[in-house]
């Protein structure tokens, strides 16, 4: 939403409205909760990547003092899942397990040790089936049997075939055609706070409290599980120490607390240790990628085909959408006239795979940049020019259906362009620069569950000329709290330390879609906005007939309405009015294309990101020291300036993590490195210094312009950094992390006369189905947007 008033919060750095509680210790998350009487539960796993179950002995476990409850998965026969179209979880497996770390059985016990023990006595005989670990397993016919019984061929979860406009015409026109095959690692997380709930059932109603990222998807699946009325059933969402994804889905523990304490009538707690935040997993998929561009010689994109097989691990989770981000957005940031995607998710007995930190689109971003990045080199032309000349313009259709609004590539390439002297760069070996740019969403445009209802919806209540506004979203550490406590602040004339929040509670707050795909800020804001400005026309029209003026005279600033306090102006508000309550929502406008699989990549708007990073790289070692990086990230506009730099360089830390060090690795279906001691991530010895620019283009239909902050500065730092380390020594990494050995060997190739580069070489036979042919849209949209809220 557009607007050019002077503001009196919006665009401060003000600290975050939970600051104090956080820094001092007294934020209660679930695992800080003990309430009366609670048992601990501890949970059996798989110790095997694939096999049936053809027993389950518990009466070992049953005979411990102390143990007050034993359940396998016949007490939770169920099927769950995040996506409508993947429910294939169970709460615990009876009949085979998928992945090591598959829960089988729970035990509740008055102490965790003797919880720990009765897993222990706990008796599964298996008959052990051949695992499939990598994608080319999966595309094989299987040694024993397929790990889903849906998808298919094979171990074929999802396979995507779609074309916009003429692609080949559009390689017959080119000049140039290049070809490259590029490979993502998976990663996991890392989220400071392990997984953690803890559940009761008192006078036939559930309440869980959960680090979770969607109180509303949680509630849903409990109640589907547990066959119980939503109205049974209570989800609050407790003090978040970070999810970045991974507390997205819906979790085999909070089902089971649950259940557990339906059987007991005592509360029932789990805490996962560390080894099994590692197997829960949702992160990155690792995936492999093939690309190839046409272009003319002065370096305009005439055609691309972008394929792309992702590794999904043993379940659906959110894979159906992830494959189809791994395609959606490539066409956000260049104007690409005509697009051919191919797409493939597997199913490995591995960890799941979900949502990380920027959903399914780091990955493409990473070979997109460098394809591009080589034909530049290929043509003669600088990398940050053909880049330039092919950016999306604002207030345009992308080939393949997705509305851009405001757009600013440009002045963000500028900013990091001046900043770090990039185009006269210091040129030596082993010295080297990168740029890559990206975009993201804010907030996905169609709901998982297809409706008709508001993605976001707040509700504030005025009494006594105290301020509370319910919002179901959930702060998970990105300061979503803070942005709805400044909009209604912002709109009452307060300050946000005057407005009282209460958040993700089924039973207290309205729906919100929770805290994924950057949406929060964009859609709970709008929300916000509405129902502030709902309530500020109340207070307005009581003081303004009291001062015996019209409503436009009445002033609302510095905690005033008027000639009256704020409270004052509450009161008279109440007498004319009656109790004083207002409610806003926000609903995207209809934005999907007209083929199936448009419901992925639409959004009300886009952020975008341009990254420069400067390095050393060792020739001899192959170790990499990076210098510094810049950032410059269009936000539309920054509510609050300290919490989006904050966001942003938390983004360029995790990019640069998985540039350089993280993997989720498996050996015989266990992780290599199942512990934040050896699992390698930045440290604050490895965080070099990062410049950030926060660019403001104002979106028309943003919370006062405001887009997304938390996801898109990750995607352009792997490819930055494999370009610097190209810059630096000559040889192309086409695959993260970019270890020292990966470099080394890519200069002993280069020595021999071979290729300088380290990566894949070739790209598996996949059976795409046909192609769907889509005609794209006229490409710019009508001089006036659409009208905000």
């Amino acid at each position: 939403m557009t607007t050019t008033r002077e503001f009196g919060v919006v665009g401060k750095p003000l600290a975050r409205v939970d600051a104090v509680t956080k820094v001092t210790g007294r934020a209660i998350y679930a695992d800080d909760m003990l309430l009366p009487r609670t048992l601990h539960c501890r949970i059996l796993r798989s110790p095997h990547p694939h096999a049936r179950i053809l027993s389950i002995d518990t009466s070992a476990a049953r005979r411990i003092p102390g143990v007050q409850a034993v359940i396998t998965g016949a007490d939770l026969p169920i099927k769950f899942g995040i996506l409508p179209v993947t429910q294939d979880e169970r709460a615990l497996e009876h009949e085979k397990v998928r992945y090591v770390g598959d829960p089988i059985a729970a035990v509740a016990a008055i102490e965790e040790e003797i919880a720990a023990a009765a897993i222990d006595a706990i008796s599964v005989e298996y008959e052990v089936l051949d695992p499939v670990m990598s994608i080319e397993d999966a595309l094989a016919a299987p040694r024993d049997e397929r790990i889903q019984d849906y998808g298919g061929p094979n171990n074929i979860h999802k396979l995507v075939a779609l074309e916009f406009g003429d692609v080949d015409a559009g390689f017959e026109r080119a000049d140039h055609i290049r070809e490259d095959v590029f490979f993502f690692q998976g990663n996991t997380h890392l989220p400071m706070e392990q997984h953690s709930a803890i559940a009761t059932y008192v006078d036939g109603r559930i309440t869980l409290w959960s680090s979770t990222q969607v109180v509303h998807y949680v509630h849903r699946a409990l109640a589907k599980v547990l066959e119980l009325p939503m109205n049974r059933i209570r989800v609050i969402g407790a003090a978040h120490g970070g999810g970045f994804g991974g507390k997205t889905d819906p979790f085999a523990h909070e089902i089971i607390v649950c259940k557990l304490a339906m059987m007991t009538g005592r509360p029932v707690k789990c805490t996962l240790t560390r080894e099994e935040v590692f197997y829960a997993h949702r992160g990155r998929h690792p995936v492999l990628m093939w690309v190839r561009t046409g272009a003319t010689r002065d370096g305009q994109i005439t055609a691309m085909h972008f394929r792309t097989a992702l590794d999904g691990g043993a379940y659906g989770s959110y894979g159906v959408a992830s494959t189809f981000y791994t395609g959606a957005l490539q066409t956000v940031t260049y104007d690409i006239p005509a697009y051919r995607f191919e797409g493939c998710r597997v199913f490995t007995n591995k960890p799941p795979c979900g949502p990380k930190r920027g959903h399914g689109t780091p990955q493409p971003r990473f070979a997109l940049e460098l394809n591009l990045e080589k034909i530049s080199h290929e043509l003669g032309i600088d990398p940050v020019d053909l880049k330039q000349r092919n950016f999306v313009k604002p207030m345009t259709r992308t080939v393949n259906w997705l509305r851009v609004t405001s757009c600013g590539l440009d002045e963000c390439t500028e900013r990091v362009m001046t900043a770090s002297n990039y185009r006269r760069r210091e040129r030596r070996p082993g010295h080297g620069m990168g740029f890559a740019i990206s975009s993201y969403l804010s907030g996905a445009g169609t709901a998982i569950y297809w409706n008709d209802m508001p993605h976001s919806e707040v509700q504030i209540k005025v009494d006594r000329g105290g301020v509370t506004a319910y919002c179901g979203a959930m702060d998970i550490g990105q300061g979503s709290d803070s942005v709805l406590a400044m909009i209604v602040a912002e709109e009452l004339g307060l300050q946000p330390a005057d407005v009282r929040l209460v958040t993700a509670d089924t039973d207290t707050t309205p729906i919100d879609l929770g805290s994924y795909s950057s949406r929060v800020t964009f859609m709970a804001g709008n929300a916000a906005i509405e129902a502030a400005r709902k309530m500020r026309g109340m207070v307005v029209e009581a003081a303004a007939a009291k001062m015996g003026c019209d409503t436009s005279a009445v002033e609302v600033r510095g905690g005033r309405i008027g000639d009256f306090t704020f409270e004052e102006a509450s009161v008279l508000a109440e007498a004319r009015f009656g109790t004083l309550t207002s409610a806003g929502s926000y609903t995207p406008p209809k934005l999907a294309g007209p083929y199936k699989g448009s419901g992925v990549g639409p959004s009300p708007a886009y952020s975008y990101s341009a990254c420069v990073v400067d390095l050393d790289a060792d020739a001899r070692t192959g170790l990499v020291h990076v210098n510094k990086i810049w950032i410059a990230h269009d936000v539309g506009r920054a509510i609050n300036p300290l919490l989006v730099e904050g966001q942003v360089e938390g983004s360029v830390y995790m990019g640069l993590g998985e540039a350089l060090m993280e993997e989720q690795a498996f050996r015989k279906g266990l992780h290599k490195w199942p512990s934040m001691l050896e699992y390698k991530s930045p440290t604050f010895v490895d965080m070099p210094e990062v410049e950030t620019f926060i660019v403001e283009t104002d979106d028309p239909e943003g919370p006062y312009g405001a887009k997304e902050a938390g996801q898109g500065p990750l995607l352009p730092v792997p490819p930055a950094v494999c370009s610097a380390v190209y810059d630096a020594l000559g040889v192309w990494i086409d695959e993260v992390p970019v270890t020292p050995e990966k470099i080394v060997e890519a200069l002993r190739r280069k020595e021999k006369g071979e290729p300088g580069r380290f990566g894949p070489t070739r790209f598996p036979a996949i059976p795409y189905p046909p192609t769907i042919k889509v005609e794209p849209p006229p490409r710019d949209l009508p001089s006036a947007a659409p009208a905000a809220i």
